[in-house]
């Protein structure tokens, strides 16, 4: 996964990246940025949880630090991506609030639009109002 997380997030958007830790092991992260496009937007961009420690709370609780910082910020709406085909991630997002935007396609009652990270990299498009 290092080349989705490139140092510039550590470096450039450290207060609204988080990491969670046990005995100094890295268990989970979330790495967000307010937009500078659209000052109503945060954005997050890449969460992972290891999968010894899933189902236990933790990416909620990185999602909720990162919804209360992007108020802090002034921020209304969390945006975010993912694929159509990642079941448990549309799933999750749902769960949290965020509603998936609106597209003329559909797979299994859920939108995504067709090459939106180039050609054949669908997303579904979350946002989620706070």
């Amino acid at each position: 996964m290092s080349d989705m997380l490139p140092r510039l997030f550590f470096t450039h958007f450290q207060e609204t990246s988080f990491v969670a830790e046990l005995n100094n092991s890295t268990i989970g992260f979330l790495v967000g940025f307010l937009s500078q496009s659209h000052q109503e937007e945060a954005y997050i961009h890449f969460v992972g949880i290891h999968p010894d420690f899933r189902n236990q709370g933790i990416g909620s609780t990185l999602y909720r630090k990162f919804f209360q910082t992007a108020q802090e910020f002034g921020r209304s709406q969390i945006k975010c991506v993912t694929s159509p085909v990642n079941k448990s991630s549309i799933s999750y997002h749902l769960h949290m609030g965020f509603e998936a935007e609106q597209s003329e396609m559909q797979e299994d009652g859920v939108p995504y639009h067709l090459d939106y990270d180039g050609i054949g990299e669908h997303r579904v498009l979350f946002i989620k109002h706070l």
